[in-house]
């Protein structure tokens, strides 16, 4: 049967997050999860619209694929059809050639779940490997220590604190306001929640976004960051505990990061909080 390559209108987008919800289980790969559409959500419905990409068979939805940058897909496929041999050739294609809308001429990357078929194919077809990423879980099945520090759960009436900690956390932030409104808007949100932590003065020092996939599914942590000034101070652990125990109050059944591996002080603060280190992953990329 055909394999027809789409773009979901924003209604569509509902239909899109729901796959990427029973993708999910434990032991899985690293993959494209329901909350990586939510954070892309600050940008709009329609701009997440704009920037999802499906594969289907007879009406089934078999791939999602999100533009995460003009030059960048991250892709996940249904657990049954990682090895599918029609649908990763039609894939590959799509990719491969420019005209067909998913990426454009010259260095592209794309990130696919470790084991699957496309990723065989797009490296037979000379496409290379990029710089490592660590992929790090903490089970929530035992009880997560108290973060020792306060942490509040942010609310539409103070989203401006949780954006002034992220734009002080990630140089070159355009996080706003508004498009801490626009995420919180999405499907995605639902099953989120926003945390700020406090030092003992007041001071808001570490943000944390979580987003769970449903009871029983692995929940994601994206983004945390804390405040250029508050560093070394043990409030990257603490924000990262508290992550996992409202991840834990959401059901989840664990917790999920990725980080660059040259980012030696995120993967020590991920290990710090429980979290353990799974087999790294690369995106693969053409052109110069």
């Amino acid at each position: 049967m055909a394999i027809a390559l789409g773009k979901p209108d924003v209604d569509g987008l509902h239909e899109a997050v729901g796959v990427l919800r029973e993708w999910q289980y434990d032991g899985a790969p690293m993959q494209l999860h329901p909350g990586d559409l939510g954070w892309f959500w600050r940008s709009g419905a329609e701009a997440t619209a704009a920037a999802v990409r499906t594969w289907r068979r007879e009406g089934r939805i078999l791939a999602v694929g999100l533009l995460d940058g003009p030059r960048l897909l991250r892709l996940t496929l249904a657990p049954d059809v990682q090895r599918d041999g029609e649908l990763a050739r039609q894939v590959v294609d799509d990719v491969t050639e420019p005209e067909r809308g998913v990426l454009p001429e010259g260095k592209v990357n794309i990130e696919t779940p470790r084991g699957a078929l496309v990723q065989d194919l797009l490296g037979e077809d000379g496409w290379n490997a990029d710089e490592p990423w660590t992929p790090l879980r903490r089970d929530l099945t035992d009880p997560v220590p108290d973060p020792g520090v306060r942490i509040e759960v942010i609310g539409p009436e103070q989203a401006h604190v949780c954006v002034a900690v992220h734009r002080s956390a990630f140089a070159g932030s355009r996080f706003t306001d508004g498009r801490w409104h626009a995420m919180a808007a999405g499907s995605p949100y639902a099953d989120a929640r926003c945390l700020v932590a406090y030092d003992d003065r007041g001071n808001a020092v570490a943000a944390v976004t979580v987003w769970s996939a449903g009871p029983g599914r692995p929940g994601l942590l994206e983004p945390m960051g804390v405040h250029r000034e508050h560093r070394r101070r043990g409030y990257g652990e603490a924000i990262t505990l508290a992550a996992a125990a409202a991840l834990q109050e959401l059901g989840s059944s664990s917790a999920l990061v990725c980080t660059p591996s040259s980012h030696v002080g995120a993967v020590a603060t991920y290990t710090s909080a429980g979290f353990r280190q799974r087999p790294e992953v690369r995106d693969q990329f053409r052109g110069a």
